[in-house]
């Protein structure tokens, strides 16, 4: 197989626009633009409740602290 050349993805671009016309392709690309904002912001979103759950973690006592205020 062979790359395709200029004039056939410029026919290709022509068609597309002819059948979908300039307002509806730049509409499609923005919600597309939307959908990958919303995909990132939700990968974000998904590291922030593991480190909540770290932070909130009830602290555990270790046996030393324990020994040590039985001393005091």
């Amino acid at each position: 197989m062979h790359a395709p050349s200029i004039w056939g993805l410029l026919v290709v671009a022509v068609v597309v626009i002819l059948l979908f016309g300039r307002g509806k392709i730049s509409g499609m690309m923005g919600e597309v633009a939307q959908g990958i904002k919303a995909f990132q912001k939700g990968m974000k979103d998904d590291d922030k409740p593991a480190e909540r759950l770290q932070a909130d973690a009830p602290r555990t006592v270790d046996a030393n602290e324990v020994d040590k205020s039985k001393d005091a």
